[in-house]
């Protein structure tokens, strides 16, 4: 079956989970979806066939789609895995989505596999590294990316720019759009102490091609408080605040609820995009 390439419109959207096919494709009205699209992992996809692309193309016939790739290893320095440059093609090519992104991170070196996303020095030996890697894959898929920035933990201290300066010169410099994670940026302002409508404030509203949202978790230390970037609940209140804060300067964006550990209910993910939705539909009647 082939799509045509949707747009992802500049509404809510959620991550796609096995647990939820049948109380998505269980709805037939199209008048009453519950959510505008959906963003899936291709890697969970890289079988040929099976249950889960019966399911996904199902989906896939009513509902706009974005690809948010996790394996590509953007920032490893002896360059891409060329066997998974080509499966994620095979399955662009296959349903069309109209977003795909993946992170500003590192997972691969040689035949050593993080299942993390780890960090970078933000220094122009890094920003060559990712330059080309994301012209390859650019050339490769035929189409823009969009990169996302990552949470952190610690700070590399041999750095030639912020994080937020960085991103926004590798796009420049290489036509890539910007992912951009509200929580992830509010869980590396709390850790470091930076400023997160600084950085908002730094990233032109033109590259911004999707937004991220999704809840965190809080870890005591010796040291003091830790915020963890975990997927697993409820978008928290200063995490919306950003976002207001966000769309009020750069407009309406597509928008992911990020749920992944603690799976909930398909009402509890309806029910966080709601809130988003119903925060684009309250910037778009203030313009109006």
């Amino acid at each position: 079956m082939k799509f045509n390439d949707t747009p992802i419109p500049a509404h809510a959207g959620v991550g796609l989970k096995p647990q939820h096919y049948d109380d998505i494709l269980g709805n037939d009205n199209q008048d009453d979806r519950s959510v505008a699209w959906f963003e899936v992992h291709p890697e969970n996809y890289f079988a040929q066939g099976g249950l889960s692309h019966k399911a996904l193309s199902a989906i896939r016939t009513d509902y706009p789609l974005s690809m948010h790739g996790i394996g590509m290893s953007l920032g490893s320095t002896d360059g891409l895995d060329i066997n998974h440059l080509q499966s994620i093609k095979t399955l662009i090519d296959r349903y069309q989505p109209g977003l795909f992104s993946e992170h500003l991170s590192w997972s691969r070196y040689q035949q050593f596999y993080s299942n993390d996303l780890l960090p970078i020095p933000y220094t122009e030996e890094a920003m060559g590294i990712f330059k080309d890697n994301i012209n390859q894959v650019q050339d490769a898929l035929g189409r823009q990316i969009l990169v996302e920035n990552p949470s952190s933990y610690f700070m590399l201290q041999e750095n030639d720019y912020t994080e937020w300066d960085f991103l926004v010169t590798l796009c420049k410099e290489t036509g890539a759009g910007i992912l951009l994670d509200v929580n992830n940026i509010y869980v590396s302002a709390i850790n470091h102490g930076f400023d997160a409508e600084h950085y908002l404030g730094a990233i032109p509203a033109e590259m911004i091609g999707e937004i991220h949202l999704a809840g965190y978790a809080t870890e005591e230390h010796a040291f003091g408080q830790l915020l963890i970037d975990d997927h697993g609940s409820e978008v928290k209140q200063d995490v919306w605040d950003l976002y207001s804060t966000l769309i009020d300067s750069v407009g309406a964006k597509p928008t992911l609820i990020e749920w992944d550990t603690n799976i909930p209910e398909w009402a509890t993910l309806v029910a966080e995009a709601k809130q988003a939705e119903n925060k684009l539909l309250s910037h778009e009647e203030a313009l109006a």
